[in-house]
């Protein structure tokens, strides 16, 4: 198909596998709990449990136009990425012609540039659409914060305010989920570009690429200053912070109740 021979079949398996897998461990495996991602779902919970508390809520709109701010600037970023990438597609045969040059890879056919390319057009176009739904997820938790009930309210009636508190985190927590899977795309399409060179690199990228998340996910100074009481000590690495007791989890704490 399109000069898609077997190795770079391969290459593409190992891309899409890698990729597959690496979302199921941060988000679905029994490993997910000890992430970044996780902890700092469990902040959003006790964010709206505080907002709870709060008579005057306006940091809590700031801190969510802010989340809103962040998410419409990375789908603007998709969209440019898009146009570059059909814009692309009328410099294949020089694309071509460079990657022929490079003494590791051999010669490229236009069409399989060209598939190189939609391909690409198809990372950003997913990443785009994460980021989109993330921008109007985080605009129904801005309305669903605005349904919490005031601390007056929710002493006279706090099983309704707490119904309210947990609507309102979980649209959160749904938003800062399709955040992260556009912002994992995006990082992926740039292991993706390794393809343009060979499928050799393409692999190597990937695997790059995953080591890279995972040592933020799971390994990294930030997961520490999140998952304990932030006292980060100096010199202290990210493996002793994951090598610490894990953050306690109770009924309170889980991130779909």
């Amino acid at each position: 198909m399109a000069g898609l021979d077997l190795l770079d079949a391969l290459a593409l398996v190992v891309y899409l596998g890698g990729w597959t897998t690496y979302n199921w461990i941060t988000d679905s495996s029994p490993l997910a709990r000890y992430g970044l991602s996780f902890a700092m779902n469990l902040q959003r919970r006790r964010w709206m449990q505080v907002l709870l508390r709060r008579d005057l809520r306006m940091i809590d709109t700031a801190i969510l136009s802010g989340l809103q701010q962040g998410t419409g600037f990375f789908a603007s970023a998709c969209i440019f990425a898009i146009g570059g990438c059909f814009a692309l597609l009328g410099a294949t045969d020089r694309i071509a012609s460079i990657a022929a040059d490079l003494s590791f890879a051999g010669p490229v056919e236009r069409r399989l540039v060209e598939v190189k390319l939609l391909g690409l057009v198809a990372i950003f176009s997913f990443a785009f659409f994460k980021f989109g739904w993330a921008y109007r997820l985080f605009n129904y938790c801005s309305i669903l914060i605005g349904a919490i009930p005031s601390r007056a309210e929710a002493e006279r009636d706090p099983a309704t305010a707490q119904a309210a508190v947990r609507r309102a985190a979980t649209m959160n927590q749904l938003a800062a989920l399709n955040f992260n899977a556009g912002l994992r795309a995006v990082f992926f399409a740039l292991a993706y570009l390794g393809w343009f060179v060979g499928p050799y690199v393409l692999m190597l990228m990937t695997v790059l690429v995953i080591a890279i998340l995972g040592n933020r996910q799971f390994f990294s100074a930030a997961r520490y200053a999140v998952g304990t009481d932030g006292a980060l000590e100096p010199g202290r690495t990210g493996k002793e912070a994951v090598d610490a007791p894990a953050h306690p989890v109770g009924e309170e704490t889980q991130i779909f109740p």
